[in-house]
């Protein structure tokens, strides 16, 4: 797989969605978003790359870590508030989808890297990583509802924010202990291309 053509097929992708939803076509789009996570999930697999037993413990960790908390945030409501996945995020494990303990591993790879690139002292690499990830969860807590991913009953709330940036900044800490190290290009995009998708839509639904 090259990785200029996967970029751009990301890229492609998404933007279609945009476009497509924008012109009125939600309902053929939002059912396709397990595609395009798996997708997502291949590309980092691949790219970062998760090549040794190092990176498939560390990613296995922070997958089996977000669908713990996503289990105990879904069915007792005391982490992340009162709320529910929904049709639009795939197949599901006592009620908690599989992609979205996935989407915590690729999420925390990608935003560990842009930290780490960028951030030079290393006490603020897990702070820099998990307000990364606070910030995609922002956005798409604005759309999650319109594309059927998860319901909050009264919405999201700050101690919703809170935890996401507790747990994501240990699993950080975690990533840097054992020297993590990825693809800063592939990491880029796939942050990238989810933010701009999440913003773009959330204009798109309140317009």
């Amino acid at each position: 797989m090259n990785k200029t053509v996967a970029i751009i097929m990301l890229w492609v992708i998404h933007v279609s969605a945009l476009i497509g939803i924008a012109i009125g076509n939600a309902d053929f789009f939002f059912p396709k978003s397990p595609f395009t996570l798996i997708y997502l999930a291949v590309l980092t697999i691949w790219f970062f790359p998760v090549n040794s037993v190092k990176k498939i413990g560390l990613f296995l960790l922070c997958f089996s870590t977000g669908m713990a908390v996503e289990w105990i945030g879904v069915h007792t409501g005391t982490l992340f508030g009162d709320y529910h996945y929904g049709v639009n995020m795939g197949w599901k494990l006592d009620g908690i989808p599989y992609l979205i303990g996935s989407n915590w591993a690729l999420l925390t790879f990608i935003t560990h890297e842009l930290s780490r690139k960028y951030i030079s002292n290393k006490w603020f690499i897990p702070i820099a990583g998990a307000s990364l990830m606070v910030a995609l969860d922002f956005f798409l807590e604005q759309i999650c509802d319109i594309a059927g991913f998860w319901h909050f009953t009264g919405g999201a709330g700050w101690f919703n924010y809170l935890c996401w940036f507790l747990i994501a900044m240990v699993l950080h800490a975690i990533l840097l202990r054992f020297k993590l190290k990825g693809d800063l290009k592939i990491s880029l995009h796939l942050y990238v291309v989810q933010l701009i998708f999440a913003i773009a839509l959330w204009i798109i639904i309140t317009i």
